[in-house]
């Protein structure tokens, strides 16, 4: 009972916060993330309401698994709009892109997470945290804000597919250095088995599609959502539990859907489904904010931010430049790849198993408490910058022209 109650205030929670963003005319996103956080055990605890202990939200089932569910719909709803053929086409777009993007933020990651912690361990995970930008907050706010059909979209998304292929290899060797690297055998075949499944996925997307057609040929709306959802979030199961990302298997299973004649019938029925899980991954990262942590590593988030919010944007208005976009949609590309969310806590997550291995206690618990501030702060500051680029895009024109 008590878990339910705290689905319940989960729910209300974050039916408020979409009543407010509509009120005040502002992204849900952050509003999401700041009701989780307010709601999270590290506020909520000693807390009784009318004699009755707050309910736990925080390190519930519920919310952990429903947060997994709405990566894996926006990821899903994501390769519905990028189907292979396009992938494709665009492979050498989106390896330029995608190569200034890692080049420029991994990059001034190093130095950044040297400078930080004068540790070279702590150096290449802070790496990864400052570069990996969030698919699953970007998507939803291409959404939201109408840009999905835009020009500006493809070179982000196409950016985000490089950044998430990218990361499925780096959390499998960054996990190996963390627990000391002794088995090295072991990191090269997760490491091998991890790329073998993103190639499976691949020809998937490249030859599923005439299975999956004949899959959902039923006049039942529920068969066909059924269906859908199955396969979804059981490949994205078996990549997680195989150490891939369920994000990037998400994304093929909705390239694979793609081709079929049942996009448009399958985006109308399982956009609320989509909406309302993405809702509690965006309330999940709040609940994993502690704000308790943030005075001990605030100087640390603000050296971060100040220096890789521009890089993000540089790398992204580059890469909008290499789709052949102009100014103005190449700066949008920049501002909507600033947000960081779910991968950057996965490697703090990472971090913590160091704890006592290859990194001492105080220095993991350092990177994890960075990381949760560096995160909510990104978050924040990305959906914002998306919603209010006009200024930005004024000035891409009047310095770099129209063209």
């Amino acid at each position: 009972m008590a878990d339910l109650l705290g689905v319940g205030v989960l729910f209300a929670a974050v039916a408020v916060a979409g009543v407010v963003a509509v009120r005040v005319d502002k992204s849900v996103i952050p509003l999401y993330i700041v009701v989780g956080m307010v709601l999270s055990p590290s506020v909520t605890d000693g807390i009784a309401v009318a004699g009755y202990a707050f309910p736990t939200i925080g390190g519930s089932e519920f919310v952990d698994i429903g947060a997994e569910l709405g990566i894996v719909f926006l990821l899903f709803f994501l390769g519905l709009e990028f189907n292979l053929d396009r992938l494709v086409e665009s492979r050498q777009r989106i390896g330029r892109a995608g190569l200034l993007d890692l080049g420029i933020n991994f990059g001034a990651g190093l130095l950044l997470g040297f400078a930080l912690f004068r540790d070279p361990l702590a150096a290449v995970l802070v790496a990864g945290i400052v570069y990996i930008s969030s698919s699953a907050i970007i998507t939803k706010s291409l959404i939201d804000l109408g840009w999905i059909a835009n020009d500006e979209a493809e070179p982000m998304l196409g950016s985000l597919v490089f950044e998430d292929l990218f990361i499925a290899v780096y959390l499998t060797v960054a996990a190996a250095l963390v627990t000391g690297g002794s088995d090295v055998g072991a990191a090269a075949t997760s490491v091998g088995v991890a790329l073998a499944f993103i190639v499976g996925l691949l020809l998937l997307a490249r030859y599923g599609t005439p299975w999956f057609e004949r899959a959902l040929q039923t006049n039942s709306n529920e068969y066909k959502v059924l269906r859908a959802v199955g396969v979804t979030v059981l490949v994205a199961g078996v990549a997680l539990a195989i150490g891939v990302s369920e994000a990037v298997a998400a994304f093929f299973v909705g390239m694979a859907f793609a081709p079929t004649s049942h996009v448009h019938d399958l985006e109308n029925l399982l956009e609320p489904v989509r909406d309302t899980f993405a809702a509690v991954f965006f309330f999940w990262i709040g609940v994993e904010t502690d704000p308790t942590l943030f005075p001990s590593v605030a100087g640390l988030v603000a050296a971060a931010v100040v220096v890789t919010t521009p890089t993000k944007i540089l790398s992204g208005y580059l890469g909008g430049r290499a789709y052949d976009l102009g100014p103005r949609r190449s700066m949008r590309v920049g501002l909507g790849m600033v947000t960081r969310g779910e991968f950057s806590l996965i490697i703090a997550a990472v971090a913590l198993t160091g704890a006592g291995v290859s990194l001492s206690t105080d220095l993991a618990s350092a990177i994890y408490s960075f990381t949760v501030a560096y995160v909510l702060v990104m978050s924040v500051l990305g959906t914002m910058l998306m919603q209010y680029s006009e200024p930005f895009e004024r000035f891409a024109v009047e310095r770099f022209g129209t063209k």
